[in-house]
């Protein structure tokens, strides 16, 4: 895993990781955008330092229907039966609990594969705890929360021999994604069915040797953080609205 600033490279380099990663989704977003390092004296999250910039409060995505309501989940370590899916997701920086709040990427991803799924008695969600501090993503994603995500993945394939495990992370969670499957096993790859990473600045690396046909990366237009900068845009901070097509990717891998 590089650190951010062993990453900046050539335009032309930047423009060969898209071969290894589907195009870019074209996003309609509004509203500010600033480096990720102004968050270092704060205690704000990047969606409430992003509102206070454009002097009006944040409006929460309707959901039609919400399941997962909460920011923290626990489903494979808390004693939960094993079940069908178990997706373990690592939430961005700044965001709260172990994936991040309601109306956020994870729960509305979570609610979406559990739509596809039949509802969530076939779904078990498991958060990674780890900082998510502005100094981990800058340093390629925190690694002792990678270390506890790959962790994860194998007490998923010990415990529960039957699950179907989907990985899946936002922004430095995705980071996280590609440095614990890259220490994944042949035989704990061969348990993952699906990874989805959303605003991914590592989309130009692997996931270990889990195939690309077992992979969504879901990048912005627009979106800098893709592209290995420190600009955090408005198309970063809508990927709730990818929720159906990560859902769909992932239930036709179940």
């Amino acid at each position: 895993m590089r650190s951010f600033f062993q990453s900046v490279l050539p335009l032309t380099l930047l423009l060969t990781s898209t071969l290894s990663a589907p195009t870019p989704t074209p996003a309609s977003a509004e509203g500010a955008s600033f480096p990720i390092t102004d968050l270092i004296d704060t205690d704000l999250t990047v969606d409430e330092y992003a509102a206070q910039l454009e002097n009006q409060s944040l409006e929460e995505p309707a959901l039609a229907k919400r399941q997962y309501s909460g920011n923290t989940y626990n489903q494979l370590t808390d004693g939960t039966p094993c079940r069908d899916v178990t997706l373990i997701f690592a939430r961005g920086t700044t965001q709260e609990g172990n994936v991040g709040a309601a109306g956020t990427e994870g729960p509305v991803f979570f609610n979406a594969v559990a739509s596809r799924l039949g509802g969530t008695s076939r779904l078990a969600i498991q958060g990674v705890t780890y900082p998510a501090s502005i100094g981990g993503f800058l340093a390629g994603g925190d690694a002792a929360g990678a270390t506890t995500m790959f962790n994860l993945i194998n007490q998923a394939a010990s415990r529960c021999p039957s699950t179907k495990i989907v990985v899946s992370g936002y922004s430095q969670g995705a980071q996280l994604v590609h440095t614990a499957t890259q220490r994944l096993t042949a035989a704990n790859a061969a348990r993952v069915v699906a990874v989805v990473t959303f605003g991914d600045a590592d989309r130009d690396e692997t996931f270990g040797l889990i195939p690309t046909s077992k992979v969504l990366i879901i990048c912005h237009e627009g979106d800098t953080i893709c592209d290995n900068n420190i600009i955090i845009t408005p198309q970063h901070r809508n990927y709730e609205i990818d929720a159906p097509t990560a859902a769909a990717f992932v239930a036709a891998r179940v």
